[in-house]
């Protein structure tokens, strides 16, 4: 009786670990892995068993908050004997807009998004959260933007995840993704930095820009600095990605942005 009331409050009740079979995965594709739940001192009930793709998003200010990606129930109702090992097989479909982790394995700064496995037991208080780190590579599309920036001069900065929406872009989840890179000694003096976000789909992406200005404005009687900022955008279709030249067009916009615009710019 007194091994039941313990695994009430968690200690010698039943646990779970989950193993992400996949070393990395790509927006849009099939995250594969397995749970091993392990019966504890006694049996118990399991009301539910599954697992959620989690990404840390910035909602307000420097508020942050764990939000759902993709949630994949695995089991309910099945009774754990004492002591039992039963692994669970996992496949998680990821949305195509996904954020990107990882470049060729090297780690984005800023980014945090894992696997959440969930154990419910009837009637006990135990902590049901075991996160792994995924790691999420670029879609070859994704891939050759960011090799655009980087042949162009621009230095990754941090990446980061922001709960809004985009003006005039066909967006599925409630965050997108923001790579800061600081700018080439080219735009350093015209730019603060420029953001990349992707919005990926089937058959494309649609890439948005977003440069920060520097701007001298009239302030308290002298001139200042401050940032305004301005968003481009343009979609890469997938099959026809190799026929263009993306450095170029991309440097051709950020050269139209740059150039001076009025008395103040």
């Amino acid at each position: 009786m007194f091994q039941k009331v313990l695994a009430s409050l968690g200690s010698g009740g039943a646990k779970v670990d989950a193993r992400i079979i996949d070393r990395a995965v790509r927006p849009g594709g099939t995250l594969r892995g397995e749970v091993l739940l392990t019966g504890g001192q006694v049996d118990q009930e399991v009301d539910s068993l599954g697992v959620s793709v989690l990404a840390r998003v910035q909602t307000d200010g420097d508020k942050v908050a764990d939000l759902p990606i993709q949630t994949v129930n695995l089991a309910g109702r099945e009774l754990i004997r004492a002591g039992a090992q039963v692994t669970v097989p996992f496949e998680v479909q990821l949305p195509w807009e996904t954020p990107i982790t990882s470049v060729f394995g090297k780690y984005l700064t800023g980014m945090a998004v894992g696997l959440q496995t969930n154990l419910d037991l009837a009637g006990s208080v135990v902590d049901p959260q075991d996160v792994d780190a995924i790691a999420i590579e670029p879609l070859p599309v994704q891939h050759r933007i960011l090799d655009a920036m980087s042949r162009i001069g621009f230095q990754f900065r941090a990446a980061n995840l922001e709960k809004n929406r985009l003006d005039g872009v066909d967006q599925q989840l409630p965050f997108f993704q923001e790579i800061t890179f600081a700018p080439s000694p080219a735009f350093a003096a015209a730019f603060t930095e420029v953001t990349v976000t992707f919005l990926a789909r089937p058959n494309d992406v649609q890439v948005v820009l977003d440069v920060l200005k520097k701007v001298r404005v009239a302030k308290g009687g002298g001139l200042g600095a401050r940032g305004q900022a301005y968003l481009g955008s343009f979609v890469v279709q997938n099959a026809t990605m190799a026929q263009n030249n993306w450095e170029q067009q991309i440097e051709g916009w950020l050269r139209q942005v740059a150039a001076p615009r009025g008395i103040f710019d």
